[in-house]
């Protein structure tokens, strides 16, 4: 298998395709979209709101702590997770910036 040359892009194009890898899973976004419904650091059993094996989601939750959306403490037995605001907002800017670029040339490209 090949080398991904990672190296050979900007940081802002590694850190766009790291964030849309995040969330390229499903089971990503449901987490991410639990975490923001409640609001408050959770520290329930997300097996049972997501709907997956704990190994499954403890590999999701890694994915998306080891890119910095969410962040966890352990309390006890339980370990508690919420989005890391700071980086959900350096996210969204970087995204922003990706996704509002708009075509600028005329509509004679590609034609069928």
């Amino acid at each position: 298998m090949g080398l991904a040359k990672t190296e050979i892009f900007t940081d802002q194009q590694n850190k766009i395709a790291l964030f849309a890898k995040v969330f390229g899973h499903p089971a990503r976004v449901a987490i991410l979209q639990q975490l923001f419904k409640i609001n408050t650091c959770y520290c329930g059993d997300l097996v049972n709101e997501i709907g997956l094996a704990q190994p499954t989601i403890s590999q999701h939750l890694k994915e998306l702590k080891n890119l910095g959306l969410v962040k966890g403490s352990v309390e006890g037995t339980s370990v508690c997770y919420c989005i890391d605001a700071k980086n959900w907002t350096a996210m969204k800017a970087v995204m922003a910036e990706f996704l509002d670029q708009d075509i600028t040339t005329s509509d004679n490209c590609c034609k069928n």
